[in-house]
């Protein structure tokens, strides 16, 4: 996954996943636009150990889905 891709391109390839991009190209409110997508998984624990391991320099961490109403955001 060298390509790097819209946000629009991200969520409709990885639709309800976790998506690790590398060099996010963001606007002036830090909103992610696109970037080159490093990892991605349904599984969040799975998600996790890989980010640790890949150690990107500059990154985001979305998801695609929507997040059920018993889930707390952290930001």
């Amino acid at each position: 996954m060298s390509d790097v891709l819209s946000i629009d391109e991200i969520k409709s390839r990885f639709d309800s996943e976790w998506v690790l991009i590398e060099d996010p190209k963001t606007n002036e409110y830090n909103e992610v636009l696109g970037g080159k997508v490093l990892w991605h998984s349904k599984d969040r624990a799975e998600f996790d150990r890989k980010a640790i391991e890949l150690r990107p320099k500059r990154f985001a961490v979305l998801y695609t889905g929507t997040i059920p109403d018993d889930m707390a955001v952290v930001l």
